[in-house]
């Protein structure tokens, strides 16, 4: 019995990562056997996207709802900024430590073209495409995750009134939002074949490109992004819970971290994020409003990515990137690509065109950097994914101060 206690909690772990592995095998060494397999990855992903919409809407809603008070909420959401810009600028200056001490773009050699027709930047055009939708029915869709957070929103304050009504709605958000928690948990019974098929897929599609010359920026991405991930997750958790934090942060991570790195898809981990942070004894409050909201505008691992690009772009054209000046604005402008721009529908393209824009680097570049953002998509989104984990341990400990671990 007490062998099951202690193994128990590590088995699917382990079925998780020995069908990662088997999978990165399979694409490796049997490449023409993945698109037999490619079917099997995607139904996994579209079971995943199908539960994300109703779960958003309930977790958001019920967490607006319990909360009962602007005031709170205002403090929420205080806190919740200010830690976003904190960790933000952590994963910027970090970035910018690693491309001086190791330029990425130093041995490559790279045949640029001309795109024919590159797309026209526009932040304002955007706006009403962020926050809003023009009918209900394009709520439900994970292409606009922050419309539907603000509705979600609107519908949680709503149904946060004292009167009967709004008691007996706010059950039903609850029970909702448990519903769909049992469904995801009834979809991972699938996630071993799943995870198998989808990073066969993934490995034997970016294979090539990692053994051309984007292998360095690959390899210094990684592994700094490791050891970022190592650290600054470690420091955070600290500052949240001291020891014990940095405990339930270790030991709830795993799912989340994987989900992201199996699937490329930061709205496919929000399922898994919201256990985590169950887990790691945050309030429900807290992390069903900053796991989603978080999962739109709070990419670390975009933010190292965005300096990347920046400094690959200026080692390739042989210039000077250790000014102050140009230091300054990397910083400015990865954390416009790692927040701003991750709100916008195709944000990712709009983010890179940023980039040449504010720099006046030629469009025959674009398709050098956009190169960039599928070799390190894998780390990137398990870094997005896990910012906002430990962001909601930060938030609890600024919102609710040392006893948060005690009252969850």
């Amino acid at each position: 019995m007490s062998t099951q206690k202690t193994f128990g909690p590590y088995f699917f772990p382990f079925i998780l990562i020995t069908a990662i592995l088997l999978g990165g095998l399979t694409g490796y060494f049997w490449g023409p056997a993945t698109p037999y397999l490619k079917p099997f990855g995607e139904i996994f992903l579209n079971l995943i996207f199908t539960a994300i919409v109703p779960l958003i809407f309930f977790s958001v809603s019920s967490a607006i709802a319990r909360i009962g008070s602007m005031g709170k909420l205002g403090k929420i959401a205080f806190y919740m900024t200010i830690v976003f810009l904190f960790t933000g600028i952590i994963a910027a200056v970090f970035a910018l430590f690693i491309v001086t001490l190791f330029p990425p773009a130093q041995g490559v050699a790279l045949p640029l073209n001309v795109p024919e027709k590159t797309a026209t930047l526009s932040f304002l055009n955007q706006i009403a495409d962020i926050f809003t939708v023009p009918e209900f029915s394009k709520l439900l869709s994970q292409q606009h995750i922050l419309a539907l957070i603000i509705f979600s929103v609107l519908v949680g304050l709503a149904a946060s009134s004292k009167n009967e009504k709004g008691t007996i709605f706010v059950d039903f958000l609850k029970a909702g939002e448990e519903i769909f928690m049992r469904v995801f948990a009834l979809i991972m019974y699938y996630a071993p074949f799943g995870f198998f098929a989808y990073f066969a897929v993934l490995v034997h599609d970016l294979g090539p490109q990692l053994m051309a010359n984007y292998l360095r920026i690959a390899v210094l991405y990684y592994t700094s992004g490791i050891i970022y991930f190592i650290i600054a997750s470690t420091a955070f958790a600290y500052f949240a819970g001291k020891t014990k934090g940095i405990k339930l942060f270790w030991s709830a991570i795993f799912l989340p971290a994987v989900t992201a790195i199996t699937t490329c898809s930061s709205a496919a981990s929000i399922p898994a994020n919201l256990l985590a942070a169950k887990k790691m004894q945050v309030a429900p409050e807290i992390y069903e409003t900053v796991i989603p909201l978080g999962t739109i505008i709070h990419k670390d691992g975009s933010v190292i990515g965005g300096v990347f690009k920046i400094a690959f772009l200026f080692g390739i054209f042989h210039l000077n990137f250790s000014s102050p000046g140009v230091l300054l604005t990397a910083l400015g402008i990865s954390l416009l690509v790692g927040t701003v721009m991750g709100a916008i529908p195709s944000g990712g393209m709009l983010g890179e065109l940023l980039i040449l824009s504010v720099y006046g680097f030629p469009p025959s570049v674009l398709i050098a950097i956009a190169a960039i953002s599928i070799i390190i998509d894998p780390l990137a989104t398990m870094l997005n994914v896990t910012c906002n984990s430990i962001s909601s341990m930060m938030v609890a400990r600024l919102v609710e101060g040392k006893k948060w671990l005690s009252q969850s």
